[in-house]
């Protein structure tokens, strides 16, 4: 019960990270949002919006990948 928790857990929040991404990665190219707001350090705002659409897509990989594994 615990482990589906936090699988269920991670797959959630790596979905939503990813649609969060997806959705600053829209609004940024269609100019409804400055880029640079998002900038950190020498990392322009895009590659910072797309870094957390891709930790979405790792965090969902892991909780599917897992789900695959406890089905076997």
């Amino acid at each position: 019960m615990e482990k589906k928790y936090i699988i269920n857990l991670l797959i959630l929040s790596g979905n939503s990270l990813t649609a969060i991404g997806c959705l600053g990665l829209a609004l940024t190219l269609s100019g409804l949002i400055q880029a640079e707001f998002f900038a950190i350090g020498i990392s322009s705002g895009v590659r910072v919006i797309g870094s957390v659409a891709v930790a979405g897509c790792l965090l969902s990989a892991i909780g599917y990948g897992v789900i695959e594994d406890f089905e076997r």
